[in-house]
């Protein structure tokens, strides 16, 4: 058969095969060399760590210098002050309003099915708690002293400030503002195509990753959380496959059966990196190539929604709060539970997009409503698995939050978006996506 007959896979096709492929090869290990010093040295730590990680630090390598430059690109277009006043004051709104509901959510649905059982064993149960930021301190730290030491530490909050001030001026000072923007728009596009060519490692990176959690991660950890675990995993699906489209529609009245659809590929990845981060990168290529929002939008709304929009940590959270208590014999009441989902709330501004750091604002929701922080060690074995799923859940806020305020700011191309046409595998006929490249790429070989 001709190559021009073969039916090529799509990106999203690679990753989900990728995925399987990680898995079945995990559990194969696992099950077949179970005290394999060869495996876990030369397989586990070896090979799939060494692809894993440089296929996360390639994404990672592109988040500050995309959130930077994409920003100052969106800002410097928004001249007016209110506009952007106004598109902040939205942008955060709709994020907190997301994550009460998330919270609340959470904690009914945790205390209705009851997953904690007073019977397990909680003597000699140890977590290390890491100081988590105040209020006041998180506030204080918005505005960086340095901002390239925000850049190299990644301070995502500090980065987002000082892009947001730089775009102002920008704005704002005539024909050198014109020629200074005219380059960042340049370097955006360099940087967009530096994504498209990471894109294609995409199907490896994610099979190594997914092959290292089935070596590492055997299903005798869920143990007796097993019930916790899928409180948890209900909400989380419920949150993004029930609650978003909902919103989506309310909102915006578009169709959240096409959302879903073109959300794919941003689900992926963020399932298999953990790390909404991570995950920027394919996030905004989506959004502006797929969903039709309009680059200023983009790439304000997401860099901010990869930082304090945490719906999905949010829920861990409330479940893992009723859990603990019911697991301690120690009663909430409804003034707790408002306070529970207040402090979330709230935390969530200044909770990073990395893995695993949802288990540090527990703590502090935890202490203060009174719960013994020593229960966090109860559901840390699952917590990997869980910010997996968690972290797919935040970015699909994070774009439906986009698709809602770009139609709102009237910055939205909804033939773009109803194109059901621009899927996987044609989303370059648009715009130069990765997609587009990668079967670019694949013509030539094929010729």
């Amino acid at each position: 058969m001709s190559a021009t007959k073969t039916r090529k896979l799509g990106l999203t096709s690679k990753i989900i095969i990728g995925m399987l492929a990680g898995i079945i090869l995990g559990l194969l290990l696992r099950n077949l060399f179970p005290e394999s010093d060869f495996v876990k040295e030369y397989i586990t730590e070896g090979v799939l760590n060494v692809i894993g990680t440089i296929f996360i630090s390639s994404l990672k390598m592109l988040v500050v210098p995309l959130v930077f430059v994409s920003l100052v690109c969106g800002t410097c277009s928004l001249s007016e002050p209110s506009k952007v006043g106004r598109l902040g004051g939205k942008t955060i709104a709709f994020y907190l309003f997301t994550t009460a509901i998330a919270l609340s959510m959470a904690i009914l649905v945790a205390i209705a099915v009851h997953p904690g059982n007073a019977s397990l064993v909680t003597e000699g149960m140890q977590f290390d708690v890491k100081q988590a930021p105040s209020l006041s301190d998180v506030l204080i730290n918005l505005v960086p002293t340095n901002p390239l030491h925000a850049m190299s530490e990644g301070n995502m909050l500090q980065i987002i400030i000082f892009a947001v001030i730089f775009g102002f001026a920008i704005s704002h000072i005539g024909e050198r503002g014109t020629r200074v923007a005219a380059l960042f728009n340049d370097l955006n596009e360099v940087i967009m195509r530096v994504v498209t060519l990471i894109m294609q490692l995409a199907p490896y990176g994610v099979f190594a990753l997914m092959a290292k959690l089935a070596l590492t991660l055997g299903m005798e950890t869920f143990g007796s959380v097993v019930k916790y675990f899928f409180v948890v995993l209900g909400v989380l699906l419920i949150h993004a496959f029930v609650v978003y489209p909902t919103l989506l529609k309310l909102f915006s009245g578009l169709n959240p059966f096409t959302f879903i659809r073109k959300i794919r590929d941003v689900q992926l990845f963020a399932f298999s990196t953990a790390s909404s981060n991570a995950t920027l990168p394919v996030t905004i290529e989506t959004a502006e190539h797929r969903m039709g929002v309009d680059n200023k939008i983009a790439s304000f709304t997401l860099p901010l929604g990869a930082t304090i929009n945490m719906d999905g940590t949010a829920i861990m959270q409330g479940v893992a709060t009723v859990f603990i208590a019911q697991v301690f014999g120690i009663e909430l009441t409804i003034t707790d539970y408002a306070m529970v989902v207040i402090t979330a709330t709230l935390a969530s501004i200044g909770t990073a997009g990395v893995p695993g750091v949802g288990l540090i604002m527990l703590a502090m929701v935890l202490n203060q409503v009174g719960l013994p922080v020593e229960g966090i060690a109860l559901i840390i074995g699952v917590d990997r698995l869980l910010d997996m799923v968690r972290t797919a859940v935040n970015v699909t806020g994070d774009t439906v939050a986009t698709v809602v305020i770009a139609k709102s700011e009237n910055e939205f191309d909804e033939a773009l978006f109803n194109d059901t046409q621009v899927n996987d595998t044609q989303a370059g006929k648009v715009a130069p996506g990765f997609n587009a490249q990668v079967h670019a790429e694949e013509s030539k070989l094929n010729r």
